[in-house]
């Protein structure tokens, strides 16, 4: 049926095999569609809602030898949303108007999620991390990164929006972490595996 964008599954053993399949799947069953950030002589980008299942997201190898930018790109990717090295680069424009620096990041979003109105931010991680030590089953452990008062008008609005995790018993009664992160947007190739 003409119109409709494709909804895909694939799954791996670890990380690189489910993102190789993903840009195969894509490649074979996208649709193809102009984006806002394409230049008039741009052919169309290939779409779809991927669903992608890590099965065993720690096993090696962990890494594709095929990352676009290498390994320093991703070590400064994982600081970056991890312990946040960029958030000075988040611009103030109630300190500068004209400042041109980045919307946010997305350290800033999960660790640091700032509410007009609201004085204290929230660390959403650790309030994950609170409610599935509390409730490990809990279906309310999730973070969020879209600011509908600022992303809507921005030229660069948040590509990652929710981080949900539920804990579950696995084999020999350990528990494991179920995580589910939804993007509304995400370069396949240059930005989805980092």
């Amino acid at each position: 049926m003409k119109g409709n964008i494709p909804v895909l599954f694939v799954e791996g053993e670890n990380l690189p095999e489910a993102w190789e399949k993903s840009l195969i799947a894509l490649f074979k069953n996208g649709c193809d569609v102009k984006t806002e950030y394409d230049k008039s002589e741009d052919p169309p980008s290939k779409d779809s809602t991927m669903m992608m299942v890590v099965h065993n997201p720690l096993a090696e190898p962990m890494i594709h030898r095929d990352i676009p930018g290498g390994l320093e790109d991703l070590q400064e990717y994982v600081m970056e949303v991890l312990d946040g090295t960029k958030d000075h680069c988040i611009r103030k424009p109630e300190d500068d108007p004209n400042d041109t620096r980045w919307e946010y990041t997305y350290h800033q979003r999960l660790f640091d999620y700032t509410v007009p109105g609201i004085k204290e931010p929230f660390d959403q991680m650790e309030l994950i991390a609170q409610k599935i030590a509390k409730t490990p089953y809990s279906r309310r452990a999730q973070a969020i990164t879209w600011k509908v008062w600022e992303d809507n008008y921005c030229y660069d609005p948040a590509c990652l929006q929710s981080v949900w995790c539920r804990m579950l018993p696995g084999d020999n009664n350990e528990w494991l972490l179920n995580m589910n992160i939804r993007f509304r947007s995400n370069d396949a190739y240059r930005a989805a595996f980092m």
